[in-house]
């Protein structure tokens, strides 16, 4: 069972309370200081006044990661099915020629 840990996280500058498993802290510690270093970013290159839209294109950015990965994850996945398919019938093919040289040397 895992065990429940209450931790503060810091995002935006507010303070965001949590009760969390304890294998999740360091995940969570770690996505609030990425959260935060791409506000920081967001403020220095452009100009925007509310954090709502600095919180929303954090959001976006994190989101359309995410989706990438899933995207080229599929495709790999795709390609790699298509390949052993092709290792399949090669091994077949060759079993099949053996197997029948076989025969032949037999009779």
């Amino acid at each position: 069972m895992d065990e429940k840990l209450k931790i503060k996280l810091s995002i935006a500058d507010r303070i965001y309370p949590l009760t969390v498993e304890l294998s999740q802290e360091e995940g969570l510690r770690s996505a609030s200081k990425k959260i935060d270093l791409m506000i920081k970013q967001f403020e220095e290159n452009y100009a925007v006044r509310d954090k709502q839209d600095v919180l929303a294109m954090c959001a976006l950015q994190f989101a359309s990661q995410l989706e990438q990965k899933q995207i080229s994850n599929s495709i790999d996945g795709k390609e790699t099915i298509e390949r052993i398919k092709k290792i399949n019938n090669l091994l077949i093919s060759y079993l099949d020629t053996r197997g029948a040289a076989e025969l032949a040397e037999g009779n």
